[in-house]
């Protein structure tokens, strides 16, 4: 390998290592900042007045009169078989979320729309403001909440949130929210262009990287993703010669927006459009809290509907269904087409919705998911059995080859392009393929990436142990030296792989040989601040292959033929069975 490639090995080993001090120093540290904060309590007093952002704007839009003066907030709540909704009087919305069979840092409930900048289903005007003056009205054993407005031109707002019959299981986590706009009046009225907001989401875990805090939205089928670093302003690296700066809100418009949703690395709220569909939407970043003047950010946002007039006498009605709950592949599958993309699998997706129902098959019969990824990993090594064996028995053969790949090389040194030429010819003389101890890798790279996109997202891991490792869906940290973490899995994960090389038979140069143990060290990195389910896998896939490899290493190397002699010994051996056959 010549210099430049050397250089640019480098340059990416430093770039990763680079990247994991960047999450250790700025990102991790300003995130501890949430384990302080306890999620509020479902019996805690709701504030005192409402929320900032909330308007006693009228439906006619943000330029007419306020019709009500600025209302005390008021807090309700109903429940479900594990979620409880809150919501807010005066901007017309659910507060905040609280999702008793998940628990945070601190094992109180999880909260969504904790560090919220709008009530989810409240309705706005213009990005990250809503229309407020809402009078509340709740019945426990309907599981309703409706919310009224006379606007001063006489349109009158009902929004009516219905939550599903304690049966519907499949519609845990889930609101249907009714929005009337009636006419009494003799006159036409106009409805402005609105949004219905989305609420807005943050890190919850210490660990959450800011790709997880993110906005989604469904249009004809497709999904188009940005997180809060989209925001950020911009600049060359290095050089720091800037590029942009800050961008203050994300705005699109498609004639067939299906859904909106903010989400973290586990949970997420979705905001669905029945008929007719959305017509835009926007984000917006807002910081929840700092540390050493480090902010953590968050997301909020919301789906636009198009506006319309109302009749005299008339009724105009706009239907929507929210989700507010755990990344669970199954139930967002249920909600409709699309749903699941907010789990946001990549471009190996098929790969890690088979992976997450194989764990899961596998979870219900041993209880533990921990043993359910080992399990996977030993059966997904037990099918790829054979085409290791394929591919060391070639290394084998490769290695056998060495002696004269050795002689090429010397006696070629200067001229390596016909070094190239006679070692390619060589190759085919002795029937090698080069590339074959690869391909069991290539085929570990879409499982090895399906398994990280995953267990990046699904929730099945969260708060799941094994033996030191306190959550499966998190760093396996173990104590800090200097404020760098110590993971312990990964690093036995590097250690098997080292140990996988050293034992692996040689093929190629010793430079090239070099170059894979750059591997390692790569993996490492990539690892080290993800779930500690990943490195599970790929020791538990390591430490098969090392016992793979003992029990193939002691065979004597085989015996090198030439393809034209082996042909030639072949044509002999079925002329001669073909002369004993025809004999009388």
């Amino acid at each position: 390998m010549d210099r430049k490639a050397w250089i640019a090995v480098t340059l990416s080993v430093l770039g990763l290592f680079g990247w994991q001090w960047y999450v250790s120093k700025y990102i991790t540290p300003a995130q501890q900042a949430a384990a302080a904060q306890a999620s509020p309590s479902p019996s805690a007093e709701p504030p005192a007045s409402a929320s900032p952002s909330a308007t006693p704007e009228v439906a006619a839009g943000p330029s007419a009169t306020p019709s009500l003066p600025v209302m005390t907030a008021r807090a309700e709540s109903l429940t479900q078989d594990g979620a409880e909704f809150v919501f807010n009087n005066d901007t017309g919305g659910i507060e905040t979320v609280f999702l008793q069979m998940h628990k945070g840092e601190n094992q109180s409930s999880v909260a969504l729309n904790r560090d919220r900048a709008m009530p989810i289903g409240a309705i706005g005007f213009e990005p990250g403001k809503t229309l407020g003056g809402f009078e509340m009205r709740t019945d426990h054993a309907a599981g309703e909440a409706i919310f009224t407005k006379t606007a001063p031109d006489g349109l009158e707002i009902t929004k009516r949130f219905v939550l599903p019959p304690a049966s519907d299981k499949k519609k845990l986590y889930t609101v249907r929210l009714k929005v009337d706009f009636k006419n009494p009046g003799a006159a036409e009225l106009q409805v402005p262009p609105f949004f219905i907001a989305a609420g807005g989401a943050a890190p919850i875990h210490l660990t959450d990287l800011p790709m997880y805090t993110r906005f989604d939205w469904s249009h004809g089928g497709s999904m188009t993703v940005i997180d809060v670093n989209w925001f950020s302003a911009s600049s060359v690296p290095i050089l720091g010669i800037p590029l942009r700066g800050e961008r203050p809100v994300y705005l699109e418009s498609k004639p067939d927006v299906d859904w909106a949703a903010v989400t973290s690395q586990y949970f997420c709220t979705i905001v669905s459009a029945t008929e007719p569909k959305g017509t835009s939407v926007w984000a917006r970043r807002f910081d929840t809290r700092k540390q050493n003047n480090t902010p953590v950010f968050g997301i909020q946002g919301g789906l636009g509907m198009a506006g319309f007039a109302v009749a005299p006498g008339a009724t105009v009605t706009r239907e929507f269904e929210i989700y507010a709950g755990p990344k669970e592949l199954a139930r967002l599958k249920s909600l409709g087409p699309n749903h699941d993309h907010v789990m946001n699998f990549g471009w190996f997706g098929f790969v890690s919705e088979f992976l997450l129902w194989a764990m899961n098959t596998i979870h219900g019969w041993v209880g533990n998911y921990a043993a359910s990824i080992i399990i996977l990993t030993l059966i997904i090594k037990s099918l790829l059995w054979p085409v290791q064996n394929k591919a060391t028995n070639e290394m084998r053969k490769m290695a056998a080859l060495s002696p004269k790949m050795t002689e090429l090389r010397e006696k070629y040194k200067d001229d390596p392009q016909k070094m190239n030429e006679e070692v390619m010819k060589l190759y085919r003389e002795y029937g090698v393929n080069p590339l074959s101890g690869c391909f069991p890798m290539l085929i570990q790279i879409p499982i090895f990436f399906g398994f990280y996109a995953m267990l990046g997202t699904a929730i099945e891991l969260r708060n799941s142990s094994f033996l030191w490792v306190a959550d499966l869906s998190q760093p396996d940290t173990v104590g800090h030296i200097l404020g760098f973490p110590i993971n312990v899995l990964p690093i036995v994960m590097a250690g098997t792989m080292v140990w996988q090389m050293i034992i692996t038979p040689k093929t190629g140069d010793a430079v090239q040989q070099r170059i894979f143990y750059f591997m390692p060290v790569i993996f490492l990195v990539f690892c080290y601040n993800y779930a500690s389910g990943l490195a599970l896998y790929w020791t538990t896939q390591n430490i098969f292959s090392i016992v793979q490899l003992y029990l193939t290493r002691n065979k004597p190397l085989p015996t090198l033929e030439k393809k034209s002699d082996i042909a030639r010994r072949e044509a002999a051996a079925a002329k001669k069975k073909k002369k004993k056959r025809n004999m009388p």
